[in-house]
This record gives C-alpha cells, structure tokens and sequence, in this order.
C-alpha cells in the first residue's frame, strides 16, 4: 500500500513514515500543499495522509483542490485541531476519516487498514431502482426522470446503501458506520446534513418524495404507499 504523507513538522513526518515502513507500508513525503497537489496529481496513491495545518495553505483547503481536480484517493487528516467543526468540514470536503492529534500509532495503523478494507471490497455490480430513481454502482451514475444527477463520493455512498436496505428503516449510527467505517458520536448530525442535501438532489424536483425521516429512528428509501 503506497501513502503519501503531507506534513511540515518534520519530526512528526519522520516518526510517522519510519513507523509506517516498518509494518511494510511505503511512504512518500510532502512538507507543504504546493508538493503535496503535485505529488498526489502526478502518482498513484492508495491513500493521502494529510496534516490540517499546513505553512503555504490549510490542508481542508488542499482536499478541497484535490477534489475539484478529480482526484478520489481516499484521504484521512490528522491534526491537533480537535474542533468538531473542523472534522465535518473535512469529512464533508471528502475525507475519509480524521485522526486528532496526539494519536497512538496503532490507531493510525488500524484506521489506514479499515480504509484498504473498505477500498479492496468487491463491488456489487446490480443496478439499484427506486420508481424513476436509478444508481448504477460501477459506473458511478445516479439518474432521476432520465436526468443525470452529480453527488459528492458520501452523498453516493448514502444512496446506495438507502437503496441495497430499500423499504427498511436506517438508523443513522448504520450509516455512519457503513460509510465512514467507524463510530462517530452518537449526536453527531453529520449524517442529517448530508441526508438533507442528498434530498435536494434526488428529491427536491421530484415526485414522489422517496427518502422519509423515521423521528427517532433513522431513515427510509422507498416509494411512499399508495392510497
């Protein structure tokens, strides 16, 4: 597994990449976003290891370039800003986790190896349908009325799993730990803004409506019941 290591504080980046190699890992460095863009638009990287706070430009600022340039390699930040508003700008910008600092190095090791898991599952290939609501999962296409839709890689990962649970109530701590892949706090409302902008995609234009709130519970993907 290949990573690149975007971080100023050289013994920090030190540290980190001889612990990384030493459990097989190869590690390429970055001090600053400017190397950092160039190194992960130029290589192919399993995953981006990415320090918030960084000399030349903010690493939530980095993510958000890496994004728009179409870069999907999966990203964990790790920062000593444990703000809870920090960590849901980035899992919203696309991150894949958030690691604060000071972190034990086998917490590192275990959230790098649930992000390989995730990114090694097979795909399951079916096209998933709701009424005119359709989600391809391998060409990464979602459609409504025969109109394309574009969604951010945690909107898209919601609706699939909305869809492969279609007529079941979701609650939100299945969600966080299906697409984020470990628990976030339990009031957490990541996972209702992100539900409240995937409706403005998929819903807000359309009938019928197909993502219902169970209060209390969770959420529910399906044709709403006929009179």
């Amino acid at each position: 597994m290949r990573l690149l290591y975007i971080e100023d504080d050289e013994t920090a980046s030190s540290y980190v990449t001889k612990g990384l190699e030493r459990r097989g890992f190869l590690v390429d460095n970055a001090p600053d976003a400017r190397s950092g863009f160039e190194r992960a638009t130029k290589r192919l990287y399993d995953l981006v290891l990415l320090d918030v706070m960084l000399p030349d430009k903010s690493g939530l600022e980095l993510l958000r370039d890496l994004r728009a340039a179409g870069l999907e390699t999966p990203v964990l930040f790790l920062s000593a800003r444990g703000d809870s508003s920090d960590r849901i700008r980035g899992l919203e910008l696309g991150a894949d986790d958030y690691l604060p600092k000071p972190f034990a190095f086998a917490e590192l090791v275990a959230r790098i190896r649930v992000i390989e898991r995730r990114a090694t599952r097979p795909r399951q290939e079916r096209v998933l349908r709701v009424a005119d609501l359709v989600l391809d999962p391998v060409g990464r296409a979602v459609r409504r009325g025969g109109r394309r839709i574009d969604l951010s890689r945690k909107q898209f990962a919601i609706l699939e799993y909305l869809l492969r649970n279609r007529g079941k109530v979701v609650a939100r701590g299945m969600i966080l730990d299906q697409v984020w892949g470990y628990g976030f706090e339990a009031q957490s409302n990541l996972v209702d803004v992100h539900i409240n902008s995937l409706r403005a995609r998929i819903d807000r234009n359309f009938e019928p409506k197909l993502i219902r709130t169970v209060r209390g519970v969770g959420f529910l993907l399906d044709e709403p019941p006929g009179p």
